[in-house]
């Protein structure tokens, strides 16, 4: 056989640095496809489906607000004697017929938009953390509002988090209102990516949006281009509706705020401790929640948020971190997937206070069940620690690399011609004997790998050379890096006075 004629590159220093170089194409972004992971089989899904219309037909939902229940009837659900509301198999069948399939999640800058819904998965933020790991004592403390300014200009550099939502509870903000409106402020001021929120009360509701609308270019621009979704739990476990939050959908839907309806059960405590029972009671609370967004409004964007949550049955403590947790949001993401909805799951959820082995190990289990069960948001997945009571900004920068490293997962395996290097093969056999410095190698090298920043793979000397520094370590680093650069303002002066002269900014 004739050998290849292709030229290769020039000496050992071109081929440094080639490998020096920061790669010009992204080998694993956002968006990768899932659904690789299936922990429950057709007949099983059907089974949970089944069991769940059962409980909403028979059991129904209690503590309905009047206004509710009397938009819930007019859909075609039932109160019965026990003032419990009753939903039909086939209400519940066409809620998901008309449900929002997919729908794009602006960000205020267009080229930060992410398609929600089908197979592709993208990770994000989610959480209340009310204590913050400080990055000069690695000790916790109160979360304060300064922190969630932070940690929002930290993820506006990171490319893995395709949206953010607050991770952190700003504990110095006492007043509901200002808690609300600042940390919206906080959301516009520092990042165009897509961004989530929460409302304590309906009526904090529009005058966050005027905010919303000043950041937009004027009244009414933000509800013809929401760039902006609320995180609203209109369902406690077990089985009942919270007036509060019904009343914030409500007014979101006024609004034209898409919503992540989120149900969050606890096994053992507001859901069945078996993995099957609990899939069924909270797949049933979701679809109510999906029920109500349907009698409000047919096809109004919402995600399909069924979020299981694990406790320690021995203490009572919430685990977000074991295989448990791993399984059951893999398995809510393949029901959701399977109804055709745009799914939320949960992962990254560590039970670890130190960036330690029990993280990683409890981050990348649970991230990776989750990406490979193809859930299309996937949320609390960076920069949450101590089983949600935390938030830390070296988590952050660690969980950023570690999703880079998932997507690859997802990414797959490409089978081409070119990629399978037939040519390659036989020039290295009948020459030197190696791939090294090919071009097959090369053209690879920047296509097909991803090379971390922050894990070290150099040999244990020349890492005690270079100070036998820890991930922890490296990742305060940055971390610290980014936060001590000008990063960018997104309020011009003109809308930054525009909202403190109508808001109480702090």
């Amino acid at each position: 056989m004739a050998r290849s004629t292709k030229k290769r590159p020039g000496g050992r220093a071109e081929r440094l640095a080639l490998r020096a170089a920061k790669p010009v194409f992204n080998p694993c972004p956002p968006g990768q496809r899932g659904g690789y992971y299936a922990p429950l089989s057709a007949s099983e899904i059907k089974r949970i489906y089944d069991t769940a219309l059962d409980l909403l037909e028979q059991l129904g939902m209690g503590e309905v607000p009047p206004r509710l229940a009397d938009v819930l009837c007019a859909a075609g659900a039932e109160m019965d004697g026990r003032q419990r509301c009753l939903m039909p198999r086939a209400l519940v069948e066409d809620a998901i017929a008309s449900a929002a399939k997919t729908f794009t999640f602006h960000g205020r800058d267009p080229d930060r938009s992410i398609e929600v819904g089908g197979d592709k998965v993208y990770f994000g933020t989610g959480g209340a953390a009310v204590q913050t790991l400080d990055l000069s004592t690695q000790s916790y403390r109160p979360s304060t509002l300064c922190d969630l300014h932070d940690f929002t200009r930290l993820q506006d550099q990171l490319a893995n988090v395709s949206w953010f939502t607050r991770c952190c509870i700003a504990t110095d903000v006492p007043d509901n209102l200002d808690l609300d409106v600042n940390t919206a402020y906080a959301l516009m001021r520092n990042t165009t990516k897509p961004v989530a929120t929460a409302f304590t009360i309906a009526d904090h509701v529009a005058p966050i949006v005027e905010m919303f609308d000043i950041a937009a270019g004027g009244p009414g621009r933000f509800s013809k281009r929401p760039f902006v979704k609320a995180h609203i739990s209109p369902v406690i476990s077990p089985m009942r509706f919270g007036e509060d939050a019904v009343d914030v959908v409500f007014e979101c839907i006024r609004h034209n705020i898409p919503m992540s309806c989120i149900t969050a059960a606890q096994s053992g405590a507001t859901a069945p401790a078996t993995l099957a029972g609990f899939l069924a009671q909270s797949l049933a609370e979701t679809l109510a929640s999906l029920v109500m967004v349907h009698a409000i409004q047919p096809g109004f964007p919402m995600i399909f948020s069924n979020w299981p949550l694990v406790i320690d049955l021995r203490t009572g403590a919430f685990a977000g971190g074991g295989g448990e947790t791993a399984v059951l949001n893999a398995a809510s993401a393949q029901i959701s997937n399977w109804l055709g909805l745009p799914s939320g799951v949960a992962s990254s959820m560590t039970d670890a206070k130190a960036i330690d082995a029990q993280y990683g190990a409890e981050k990348a289990l649970t991230a990776l069940a989750a990406g490979l069960a193809g859930g299309n948001l996937i949320y609390e997945s960076s920069g949450m620690t101590a089983s949600l009571l935390g938030a830390s900004f070296e988590a952050f920068i660690l969980d950023d690399e570690m999703h880079s490293a998932i997507y690859r997962a997802l990414r797959g395996v490409e089978v081409s011609d070119e990629t399978l290097g037939f040519d390659a093969i036989c020039e290295a056999v009948l020459g030197d004997g190696h791939f090294l410095g090919g071009t097959h190698t090369l053209d690879a090298m920047e296509r097909d790998y991803f090379y971390p920043d922050l894990a070290d793979r150099d040999a244990p000397i020349t890492w005690e050379e270079n100070g036998a520094q820890d991930a922890w370590a490296r990742a305060n680093e940055k971390a610290r890096g980014i936060l001590n650069s000008e990063t960018e303002v997104y309020l011009s002066r003109a809308q930054d006075a525009e909202i403190r002269a109508k808001f109480n900014i702090i």
